[in-house]
């Protein structure tokens, strides 16, 4: 029995991606990397075609598409900015791209639509590693979670500081206490939350190091005790690769009379464990860092404004920064920009108003 759950959303991002191509390939000035990006976008387009003859073979409704605000977004900044600024999120997209597919491949309940998705994963794999030559990177580039690291601790960062501070200053407005100490307090509250995640960061970095020992001595433990399920979840990953089925066999076969051979190559390819982005304490900098600049932005006003003016355009700069960043966190968690971008904009106002009513309130009751 054929499960159709998430076709409708592989045909969008598949559309989506072949825009988003095209597009990259528009703002390219160099020949050679114009060209791959338009190779890339006709990729794409055979994809569409293959989710199209499916639907048609199951009898089943062609989805409707209307390119996404996410590839929107990227379209705008590789146009702005260049295609350099976007491919790390492209590269990340690729490899969420790959194990979707190799999921889908695991679960099909028909031949075609396990060879389709096979198909699919070991293009998009190729996209993956063509797009991390350009960027210098090595292995398998759809394992490393892509715009993970830097990135994602800047905007998390950024993104704690900003709402903590915000609420912090909005309190001590509320209280009605003079304009330097809304200063010193915000500067004290932005020093503090920023020394708070940097620690964070590092303390999460080191314990996800010591999930992942725990992972890799799991996998070892399945390695000895279920040799042949580790031996086929091996030869479809090969599949996905581009070899046949029986070649693919062969090869896990091989791998699996090498212990070490064969747990190295599952942690790669199984558990998606690669070499961090980020040590410890480079993650508690980043984010300790980002943090501190979030924190200040809705003290700068009070730095070099009358305090009255300075109130509004603290409220103003800080509830557009919010929208910001809720935007740019769509980019992790597959959200729509608006949505992510409205619902962190309604945090922070109610931060800020749940900050303002009880610095209010503590003075007449004081």
């Amino acid at each position: 029995m054929e499960n159709y759950d998430g076709w409708d959303d592989h045909y969008r991002d598949e559309k989506d991606a072949a825009f988003l191509y095209r597009t990259l390939a528009a703002a390219e000035p160099d020949a050679a990397r114009r060209e791959l990006f338009a190779r890339l976008a006709e990729v794409e387009d055979r994809h569409v075609e293959r989710w199209r003859q499916l639907f048609v073979e199951n009898g089943r409704p062609l989805p409707t598409h209307r390119v996404s605000r996410k590839t929107r977004l990227l379209s705008w900044l590789a146009r702005l900015f260049g295609p350099g600024s976007v491919l790390p999120l492209v590269l990340a997209e690729e490899g969420r791209e790959v194990q979707a597919y190799l999921q889908l491949a695991r679960t099909a309940g028909a031949k075609r639509t396990h060879d389709a998705a096979v198909g699919i994963a070991n293009d998009s794999a190729a996209h993956a590693r063509e797009l991390a030559e350009m960027l210098g990177r090595e292995g398998e580039p759809w394992h490393t979670g892509g715009a993970g690291g830097y990135l994602r601790s800047i905007v998390y960062g950024f993104n704690d500081g900003l709402t903590a501070n915000f609420g912090l200053v909005a309190g001590v407005v509320g209280a009605a206490v003079e304009p330097h100490l809304i200063m010193l307090t915000g500067l004290a509250g932005a020093m503090a939350d920023a020394l708070s995640m940097g620690a964070s960061g590092y303390l999460a970095a080191k314990s996800e190091a010591e999930v992942q020992a725990h992972q890799i001595e799991l996998e070892r433990c399945e390695m000895r005790l279920m040799p042949d399920l580790e031996e086929d979840e091996l030869a479809l990953m090969y599949e996905t690769k581009g070899l046949t089925r029986e070649r693919a066999r062969e090869m896990a076969r091989t791998v699996m009379q090498d212990p070490a051979q064969a747990l190295e190559t599952q942690v790669r390819e199984e558990l998606n464990i690669q070499p961090a982005e980020l040590a410890p304490l480079g993650d508690g900098v980043i984010t300790g860092t980002s943090t501190a600049v979030g924190a200040v932005i809705p003290i700068v006003p009070f730095l070099i404004l009358e305090a009255h003016v300075a109130v509004w355009v603290s409220l103003s700069a800080s509830m557009l920064a919010h929208f910001a960043i809720g935007a740019a966190r769509s980019l992790f968690t597959g959200r729509g920009i608006w949505a992510s971008g409205r619902d962190m904009f309604l945090v922070g106002f109610g931060v800020a108003a749940v900050g303002y009513v009880i610095g209010d309130l503590l003075v007449k009751l004081l």
